[in-house]
């Protein structure tokens, strides 16, 4: 007994230790971009799906393959007349009277016929031995997996953008924070000095009430901005595949990433259409079309398979003799089946699928100049933004600049407290624009590598 509270307690101890551990490997999780999309191709549900699709390829495979493979059968049947079914035939009695038989006299009944009970064994095989359609559609198949393979990738790059720009939102949404946090800790030391020039005098109290309500605005800005950022998380969780609950931190920075593509090198890049997945996915479609061509014209060749037989037969017209005796048989036998003429069926169902082949050239050719119209775009606005980014941070460097100056000018008496909000009003405007064009142009290269089939 001894011996076994023992094991009970090891098997709850290591139990407990498995446990834990899985919740320690269960997070929290400090990802890179590169970790958030290796974690999203394991747990998105797009990227799932579609993985079981190329393993139900897989298995059509298998079953394809399984059709030229022998074919074996087996059945077992039994049979109770009722009412037996009736023998007839000519009156043969009168044949020993008169020499002939009277072919206008009525059928007779024999007096045997079917057996009351029948219990019939049966094995049969075959097994095909020549089948165009059967060659084509093994090719067929396997570009059936070709196409599931590719849908993959195709997903996986769906995912891929997905998680980038919502890894992006949180950084560039961090990067507003911090600009916050630099306006509010400089409006509150303006703010603390112009309510203690107030109190000794030297300034008006509109002054400090501007400054105030400029400050709770920054105060509330920041709040929003925090708790739009824990959304920004959740969304780029959900994008992953990842509980929206797991605890989540992002290692990348933003200064990292690198924004000076070089994009004269993909405007002379004009074989970059392979490497889209689209036109990939189009190609294999062309491919289909064109065995479904073949299939249509391997239905013309005769097609042959060898077959076989054994089994055995219970007879009798009362139960308890039923299984004294089986009776065999067996046969083998060649099958050949010819297509001869099918109201010209044949002809025309080959006619449809050359046309669909003509369709999905021009289908795979509007996708070359549709993909290059897309690149085009992409670059030209990937370029524009990147321009509107530099031009946004001159603007803000510029906003700064005049703040400053616009504080030593009101410190010195020269210039007025409206001048300083008014600047200050500029630097929250310029950070603004500068966090969207950031976002924009973070985006943008996201769909520029897209459109040049750069993300694998």
């Amino acid at each position: 007994m001894k011996h076994l509270y023992l094991i009970t307690a090891c098997l709850i101890l290591y139990a407990n230790i498995s446990f834990a551990q899985s919740k320690q490997t269960s997070g929290p999780y400090n990802f890179s971009l590169a970790d958030c999309i290796n974690y999203a191709y394991e747990h998105q549900d797009s990227v799932k799906n579609a993985t079981l699709d190329v393993k139900s390829a897989d298995y059509k495979i298998k079953e394809t393959i399984g059709t030229g493979l022998p074919q074996v059968n087996g059945t077992i049947s039994f049979q109770d007349f009722l009412k037996p079914p009736a023998s007839v035939g000519p009156d043969f009695t009168k044949l020993a009277t008169t020499g002939a038989i009277d072919q206008n006299a009525p059928l007779v009944q024999f007096p045997f016929g079917a057996v009351k009970y029948n219990n019939t064994y049966s094995l049969t095989a075959s097994q095909l031995l020549f089948s165009g359609t059967f060659i084509v559609g093994l090719q067929a198949v396997k570009t059936f997996k070709e196409l599931y393979q590719r849908s993959l990738v195709r997903s996986k790059i769906e995912t891929n953008v997905n998680v980038t720009k919502a890894y992006y939102q949180v950084l560039v949404s961090g990067e507003q924070v911090k600009l916050l946090d630099a306006n509010i800790a400089q409006l509150k030391q303006q703010l603390d000095q112009t309510t203690a020039s107030n109190k000794q005098g030297f300034v008006e109290k509109i002054d400090v009430d501007r400054l105030t309500v400029q400050y709770d605005n920054l105060v509330t800005n920041r709040e929003n901005v925090a708790r739009a950022i824990t959304l920004y998380i959740q969304m780029l969780k959900f994008q992953m595949g990842m509980p929206i609950d797991q605890e989540l931190t992002l290692t990348d920075k933003l200064e990292n990433i690198k924004l000076d593509q070089d994009i004269a090198q993909n405007s002379i890049d004009t074989g970059f259409y392979h490497r889209r997945i689209e036109y990939s996915l189009l190609e294999t479609n062309l491919k289909l079309n064109m065995l479904d061509v073949k299939d249509k014209k391997a239905a013309f060749l005769p097609s042959a398979s060898l077959n076989g037989g054994y089994g055995g037969v219970f007879q009798e017209n009362h139960f308890r003799y039923l299984y004294d005796h089986m009776y065999m048989n067996s046969y083998i036998g060649l099958g050949i089946n010819i297509p001869i003429f099918s109201g010209f069926q044949r002809s025309y169902q080959l006619k449809q699928s050359q046309v669909n082949v003509q369709k999905a050239q021009n289908d795979l050719e509007n996708a070359k100049n549709g993909i290059a119209l897309q690149a085009a775009a992409a670059r030209i606005t990937f370029y524009n933004s990147v321009q509107s980014l530099n031009n946004q941070k001159r603007s803000r460097e510029l906003a700064e600049e005049v703040l400053r100056v616009s504080k030593i000018k009101y410190q010195q008496g020269v210039g007025s407290s409206i001048e300083v909000t008014q600047a200050q009003t500029g630097l929250e405007t310029a950070d603004t624009d500068y966090i969207q064009a950031l976002y924009s142009a973070l985006n943008s290269k996201v769909d520029m590598d897209k459109a040049y089939g750069k993300i694998n």
